[in-house]
């Protein structure tokens, strides 16, 4: 008797502090500062679910086929009682994915459950964002970090 070996679908890695800190400090000054002028107030720069929920979440996908969680980057629309407060501010959906061998590679499928005759994505949002929903007992988490951009009139702290 063969064994079917299934392939990993494992893209991503483990980084360190030194990548995390470029990676953030690169965000703020080539997206976050033109963001936050827009708007006229600070857009987030993070977001943050509890181990139980994403742990649910996942779950949740597995229990309907799915292999992976894409993760789309949007804004939220004009204030409204969903999300007051984070209105136009930058965000991240989390949508179920199922893997699909196609002729040119692996393709990741957004999954799709049929309710009450329709089609609905398998997504989950609505997560603590950074500004504006800070930790305020001003421990550790709470901060966002400072960066200090250099400029035709000198040094910023952002």
């Amino acid at each position: 008797m063969s064994t079917i070996e299934k392939k990993s679908l494992k893209v991503g890695k483990y980084v360190n502090t030194d990548f995390v800190d470029a990676f953030i400090r690169n965000y703020k000054q080539e997206r976050w500062i033109h963001n936050s002028k827009r708007l006229g107030k600070e857009d987030s720069l993070s977001c943050w679910y509890s181990v139980e929920e994403l742990e649910e979440f996942i779950a949740t996908i597995k229990q309907h086929g799915a292999d992976g969680i894409r993760l789309y980057f949007g804004a939220y629309p004009n204030e409204t009682d969903r999300v007051k407060g984070k209105d136009g501010r930058q965000s991240m959906v989390l949508v179920a994915t199922r893997s699909k061998e196609e002729l040119g590679g692996v393709s990741h499928k957004d999954v799709y459950l049929a309710e009450g005759g329709k089609a609905n994505i398998l997504a989950y949002n609505m997560a603590n964002y950074c500004p504006p929903f800070c930790n305020p007992a001003g421990g550790i988490g709470s901060s966002i970090g400072v960066t200090i951009l250099e400029n035709p009139d000198g040094l910023s702290v952002i």
